[in-house]
């Protein structure tokens, strides 16, 4: 069921708020889907999610090998019958003041601030598209 990512129905921001693992879904320089584990923080005030992640990461390097435009990605969790997927263009965001937001976002989410990494960065994905049964 197609949602709008920037005024989503109180039970999509809901399960988007609960504490589950998510999938981020990268496109290869082959094309290929690179799927990986990650954590992930929902803003739709500002259509975007946010990963934190290491910027020697496959992940980061995906990104960044679509260029400038940015890469087509999508992050989805799921719990049993429940799941949602967001869809959008990735970027990378280094700034300082960027990557600690993100990272105060996901210890609200996920209930733990992460070890303070000074390879940090965002993959910050402009929203384009949601859908789920949440």
């Amino acid at each position: 069921m197609a949602t709008d990512p920037r005024n989503p129905t109180d039970s999509y921001i809901g399960f988007w708020r609960e504490y589950h693992m998510c999938t981020l879904t990268t496109p290869r320089p082959d094309g290929t889907p690179h799927v990986v584990a990650v954590g992930v923080t929902y803003d739709p005030e500002h259509g975007l999610a946010r990963v934190i992640t290491n910027k020697h990461s496959r992940k980061v390097a995906n990104v960044l090998a679509a260029g400038a435009e940015g890469a087509r990605v999508a992050v989805c969790q799921v719990d049993k019958g429940r799941w949602a997927t967001l869809e959008g263009v990735a970027r990378i965001r280094t700034e300082e003041a960027e990557v600690a937001d993100a990272v105060a976002r996901y210890a609200e989410r996920y209930g733990r601030t992460p070890t303070p990494n000074p390879d940090r960065v965002v993959i910050e994905i402009a929203l384009t598209r949601a859908m789920g049964r949440a």
